[in-house]
């Protein structure tokens, strides 16, 4: 029989947060893709400067992301973690299918083709290795820890790393992250974490020299300085830093002639920097709505965190929290250029199937365990 409870318990008002987070977000993106006016600024030079395909797109995205979402709190979370170790081995078996026959845009290979749909299975590894971690750490919450207990997590997320961090950066710093935050939170010392982040310190110069790839390299010195390749790699942060001061206050009117966007100065607008696309158009009032409706999302998924029934659950939400200030803070610092360039996207805002996806299921697995915060008989 249901239980009224799960309904009871149900955060509307977090779904309330990202739904406006997404509605900021397509606003954004039919922006990015605005023609050039020529000749005017009217009413109906705006109206036919509008390419609305990436719209209904990510609207389609999101609905079906819903969809998945319904699906993931409608199933107890314990019983999603009895998979999770099925779920992790696909999602290795996809990164080699990428490393062996996916595509790049650009200069990043993370892409395999399903019939006239593309996904991207390094976005997956993230939630793998959330549902993996989480499950293999729950295991052995009652005894005293050393640093050889966890291992076993520490080696799964280190596979998927392997495969990502030589065409995608950033994912694989994203899961250092995840993995660290959750290592925290299950009472690994300071002592060990700063030892892990100084064998990391040591090992970098081997990751320079034999993994990262030139324009990675590159992008790691023009954040240092964006003015070594102003006209290439440095153009980007130069143009996204242009496109978030034109806004000012309360952003450019759609009467007021071309943005940078628009224009074709500011790269990958729709996905990559889609905040400075929204900056622009919004002003610094629509830019920090944007930051404290992330807050929100934040402190309201610790909060369902904190009262989680089992270290599992708080385990899930605290992954996902680390997955989604991850990729907040570096993808809005490196549009302020006070972050590297790694081509991370911005959560529920940036254009993609495969990351509207994981963020909705992400959502629904944090909706599901505060669904489920007492222990209900069926």
């Amino acid at each position: 029989m249901f239980d009224k409870r799960l309904v009871k318990n149900f955060d509307f008002f977090l779904l309330f947060v990202v739904l406006l987070l997404v509605a900021i977000g397509i606003f954004g993106i039919g922006a990015a893709k605005r023609l050039p006016t020529e000749g005017g600024n009217s009413i109906a030079d705006v109206i036919k400067s509008f390419n609305l395909r990436h719209v209904k797109l990510q609207t389609f995205w999101l609905l079906s992301g819903l969809f998945l979402l319904a699906i993931v709190i409608s199933i107890d979370y314990n019983t999603i973690g009895d998979y999770a170790s099925i779920f992790y081995w696909i999602v290795i078996v996809l990164l080699i299918v990428v490393e062996i026959a996916g595509y790049a845009r650009g200069t990043a290979q993370r892409w395999i083709a399903i019939g006239p749909f593309t996904m991207q299975p390094p976005e997956f590894a993230k939630l793998a290795c959330i549902l993996t971690g989480a499950k293999t750490l729950s295991k052995n919450e009652e005894k005293e820890k050393s640093f050889k207990d966890f291992l076993p997590v520490i080696a799964r997320f280190a596979l998927p790393i392997f495969f990502v961090i030589q065409n995608d950066l950033g994912t694989s710093m994203v899961l250092i992250v995840i993995l660290l935050a959750m290592l925290f939170v299950m009472g690994m010392s300071y002592k060990l974490i700063f030892g892990f982040l100084g064998v990391g310190a040591i090992v970098a110069p081997v990751m320079w020299f034999n993994f990262l790839n030139d324009y990675q390299k590159m992008r790691i010195l023009v954040f240092i300085n964006p003015g070594l390749d102003p006209t290439g790699d440095g153009y980007n942060v130069i143009q996204s830093v242009m496109a978030i001061g034109s806004g000012r206050l309360t952003g450019k009117s759609l009467l007021s002639g071309n943005t940078l966007s628009q224009l074709n100065f500011l790269p990958e607008p729709h996905t990559d920097f889609i905040y400075s696309v929204i900056v622009e158009a919004l002003g610094f009032l629509g830019g920090i709505t944007v930051i404290i409706l992330y807050g929100i999302l934040i402190v309201r998924s610790i909060q369902i965190a904190r009262k989680a029934k089992d270290t599992f659950g708080q385990l899930i939400v605290i992954g996902v929290v680390a997955m989604q200030m991850a990729h907040i803070i570096e993808n809005i610092g490196m549009t302020m250029g006070i972050m590297p360039i790694t081509g991370i996207p911005l959560p529920f805002l940036s254009y993609g199937g495969s990351f509207m996806w994981i963020n909705m299921i992400a959502l629904g697995l944090i909706l599901n365990v505060g669904m489920r915060r007492q222990k209900i008989k069926f």
